[in-house]
């Protein structure tokens, strides 16, 4: 009997067009009103997007609103309540939004004098315009899928393993999934989808998904 097919993994990667949009705060009153408002692809930017531009940085806020709200606006407390949230228990951005929403306007009705407070800077909403491509690089065997991994770009790695939950609307990312489903390598699924995004760069990423790897041989 011959052996199952299986499907391989075609690793893409994706590159943003960055423009900035309508939206512009300068008051957290402002804020919270235009994030009720804003394309949802500014939520993904300043969210999804911060993650993958600012991945080497080791100390910092893990979202722009989040930032600016510490450094601009000088609430410490709403940056810190900000920075708390972990996109990865969301799959869709509508969901993002709200909890966003709902954050700021908490601290709102507990501080409301600082509703109308001017901001250092204003608060320029982005959008990112995502456009998908392949690399080219195809995996059917566990050694392939190694060897994919080594040599794809972070872009890559971040596409399929960040992006993906918005893709897929499922709380896993694309290198879990095939190695689960197609390779049933299931702990290391696991192993790769509880990495922490939050405390490694992309290219730690990619070195704990190899030796995720590296525990289950063919």
């Amino acid at each position: 009997m011959n052996p199952p097919v299986v499907e391989p993994f075609e690793f893409k990667s994706a590159a943003h067009l960055v423009r900035i949009e309508r939206e512009q705060a300068t008051t957290l009153g402002e804020l919270w009103q235009d994030l009720q408002t804003c394309p949802e692809s500014s939520i993904f930017q300043h969210t999804f997007r911060t993650l993958e531009e600012h991945h080497f940085i080791e100390e910092g806020f893990s979202n722009d609103f989040a930032h600016w709200a510490y450094t601009d606006c000088g609430q410490v407390a709403l940056g810190e309540r900000l920075a708390s949230i972990d996109v990865r228990e969301f799959t869709a951005l509508s969901d993002l939004r709200s909890r966003l929403v709902q954050l700021v306007g908490e601290f709102l009705e507990q501080v409301p004098q600082v509703r109308k407070m001017f901001a250092l800077n204003p608060f320029y909403f982005c959008s990112a315009q995502t456009t998908v491509t392949p690399t080219g690089i195809v995996a059917s065997t566990l050694d392939e899928f190694a060897q994919g991994i080594r040599t794809v770009s972070i872009h890559s790695i971040h596409y399929h393993f960040l992006e993906a939950r918005l893709r897929r609307h499922l709380e896993t990312n694309d290198f879990s999934l095939w190695l689960g489903t197609h390779l049933h390598h299931v702990e290391a699924a696991q192993r790769i989808n509880c990495i922490d995004i939050y405390t490694s760069t992309l290219e730690d990423v990619r070195e704990q998904i190899l030796r995720a790897l590296v525990t289950h041989p063919n």
